[in-house]
């Protein structure tokens, strides 16, 4: 049986899907990308490794990809006939999902340097940041990519009809 749903629903059910998942991911993201190690001396940052600020980026990358996909698809279940609608509400929910992820994750793993103050010389991680800032746009790309390729699916499908 088909449910048919406005528009509207789509995008309210986007822009929730997106918030909340995209909170979920900013803790996965917390726990899960590796940090840099930075040595602090006497409350000042002497010297930090650079391998954890890739890792940490690509970390980010394969979640947004992941839910990308996935919220795109529900949403794209939820009205089909109208890819319309599903490509503004899946890029305003991944808009929304990548800002959430991002300030969750850098709100968790964030790091007092200057607090360490009264520690003399030692290796600490280091905050967790986003460095290459157009990682935020993964999840909005992907998400427009699979529209695209639904209607392409759907033209495909007209042409065989013909």
């Amino acid at each position: 049986m088909s449910v048919k749903r406005k528009a509207s629903a789509v995008i309210i059910a986007g822009l929730l899907f997106g918030l909340v998942i995209g909170a979920a991911l900013g803790v996965m993201w917390w726990r899960l990308a590796p940090r840099v190690e930075v040595v602090v001396e006497s409350g000042q940052l002497v010297d930090f490794q650079t391998k954890g600020f890739l890792a940490s980026d690509i970390s980010y990358g394969a979640l947004a990809i992941v839910a990308g996909l996935l919220v795109t698809i529900g949403l794209a279940r939820m009205r089909r006939e109208h890819l319309i609608s599903v490509l503004v509400a899946a890029v305003l929910s991944g808009l929304v999902g990548s800002i959430a992820m991002w300030w969750v994750g850098h709100y968790l793993g964030r790091v007092d340097i200057a607090g360490l103050a009264g520690t003399e010389t030692g290796v600490v991680e280091g905050p967790l940041v986003l460095h290459m800032g157009a990682m935020v746009l993964v999840w909005p790309i992907i998400a427009a990519v699979v529209v695209t390729v639904l209607a392409f699916e759907d033209w495909l499908g007209g042409l065989k009809g013909k």
